[in-house]
């Protein structure tokens, strides 16, 4: 039995197949850690023309995502604990506490956010979670969704080749990440720092940390902010 479940809905799966397909992803799927099922949508209309959006009630421009079709796909992919995830703009922002929480879930339904966004009773009603990937807007909400999955799927147990690569990864401790080199030692007059070469773990330690440190205060003071703040 896989680890992790994830059912996308969109009106654009060919956007997700080579995707999910790829790679570790595509790795962690053929090796049946992660359950990867990805639907269209207009499979759960009902008329002639597989019809998904409407105006807006109001006026106004644009479409809006109906709520039939939304609610009987979920309702018909939900599972007992699973979380209900919509990628919308508006969202609480992602972040690598965020994806490690999630990873722990067993099954994820993730909608992508369509034309002008979706009819507000969805949201109330079968939606858990809203997840932004930040304070901008693309023509769909299924890179998004994407982006999440990806993000996600690095934390389950499995999934990535070496498991220590989690705790080099930028925001892990709330810190950017450190400088990495490989060979040759030296490229057109660039040498790798001598403490790497070095073969003293701890020092190297030490360097990593303090080039963190470093890094963090000058590209995003922000999160050390915050963590004097709490």
């Amino acid at each position: 039995m896989a680890s992790l479940r994830i059912d996308f809905l969109t009106l654009f799966p060919d956007m997700l197949g080579g995707f999910m397909s790829e790679s570790m992803l595509g790795r962690a799927t053929a090796n049946g850690i992660l359950d990867v099922r990805i639907h269209n949508l207009r499979d759960w209309t009902k008329d002639k023309h597989n019809t998904t959006d409407d105006r807006p009630f109001g006026g106004g421009p644009g479409m809006v995502i109906k709520p039939e079709p939304v609610f009987d796909a979920i309702e018909e992919l939900q599972t007992p604990g699973c979380v209900r995830i919509y990628m919308c703009p508006d969202g609480e922002p992602m972040s690598a506490a965020i994806a490690s929480e999630l990873a722990g879930k067993k099954h994820l339904i993730i909608l992508s956010g369509h034309y002008e966004g979706i009819d507000e009773r969805i949201r109330e009603c079968i939606i858990d979670r809203e997840i932004s990937i930040g304070d901008y807007v693309l023509t769909n909400g299924t890179l998004p969704a994407a982006v999440l999955a990806d993000a996600v799927a690095r934390y389950v147990p499995g999934v990535l080749g070496e498991e220590n690569s989690l705790t080099n990864d930028s925001f892990n401790g709330n810190l950017l990440s450190f400088p990495q080199y490989t060979r040759p030692c030296e490229f057109r007059g660039m040498k790798v720092p001598e403490v790497l070469l070095s073969g003293n773990h701890a020092e190297i330690a030490r360097w990593r940390r303090a080039q963190q440190l470093q890094r963090t205060k000058q590209r995003r003071p922000d999160i050390l902010k915050e963590q004097e703040r709490q």
